[in-house]
């Protein structure tokens, strides 16, 4: 069992299970989830697909509610707060990337950034800007005007990326922030993620399939069948054998590189 959050504790949950359905047909998704999420760090959730990745993220995003269990994110336990305080929650802590890009088709790439500025009440210029500051800084500069229907797959997940970190979020949330991006944008995506986990106030988690990526990482968590089997440092997390490489040989992946940390 996971003790209760502490102050060093960005998510702490205890026992945390999820259930789909009722009766004969009810699926136990999540089996007694044990888990602590410190600030200051990049954890990153790992395993076969239909593991429970991602509906233990969107749990701890607020996006489902739990069955049964504990749950503290960033303090507070979730299910003690009402419809509006849990949307004014999400909006001001939380930032999320979805595997679907769910851009809004009308707005331009930088006003799809700067939606969640927007909707604090920045105005709309300087909400504008910002999102375009951001969108330099992950090799969008000369996409900020363009529609998301005139943006490549990877283009469009590096736009809702930026949405994602607008505003500041302590508690930052990606489901495959990669899996669209070539080595080079991956690697601008991951630097800024690590730069936002540094900060001891901070903290993000990945769920990722891209072994890449496992080097930027402070902790790994593995995940089969609804449960946490172990828990890793980059270090000691293995590669597995006949991995895609760039070259082809299968003799592991290209190194992203971990920059050091700054916080910005």
């Amino acid at each position: 069992m996971v003790p209760d959050a502490g102050p060093r504790d960005a998510v702490a949950c205890a026992g945390l299970t999820k259930e789909f359905g009722y009766g004969n047909t009810a699926a136990l998704v999540l089996r007694g989830i044990d888990l602590r999420i410190p600030f200051g760090k990049i954890m990153m959730l790992v395993g076969p697909s239909g593991c429970g990745k991602t509906t233990l993220l969107s749990v701890i995003a607020g996006l489902l509610g739990r069955t049964s269990g504990s749950l503290t994110v960033l303090g507070t336990d979730p299910d003690t707060l009402g419809p509006t305080e849990h949307v004014v929650f999400r909006r001001r802590h939380l930032g999320f990337v979805f595997q679907q890009y769910n851009l809004l088709p009308a707005l331009t790439a930088a006003e799809n950034a700067a939606v969640p500025l927007l909707a604090a009440g920045v105005r709309r210029a300087q909400a504008v800007a910002r999102a375009a500051e951001l969108l330099e800084r992950l090799g969008l500069g000369d996409k900020a005007r363009q529609l998301p229907s005139q943006l490549s797959g990877g283009q469009q997940q590096r736009v809702a990326i930026a949405r994602a970190l607008i505003h500041a979020p302590r508690l930052v949330l990606c489901d495959e922030p990669t899996a669209a991006l070539d080595a080079h944008s991956g690697h601008a995506v991951m630097d800024m993620l690590a730069r936002v986990a540094v900060q001891p106030d901070r903290a993000v988690v990945v769920v990722t399939h891209d072994i890449r990526v496992f080097e930027f990482a402070d902790l790994i968590a593995y995940m089969n069948d609804g449960r946490i089997e172990r828990l890793e440092t980059p270090a000691a997390a293995p590669v597995p054998a006949g991995a895609p490489s760039h070259n082809g040989r299968g003799d592991g992946p290209p190194r992203l590189g971990r920059p050091a940390p700054v916080a910005s």
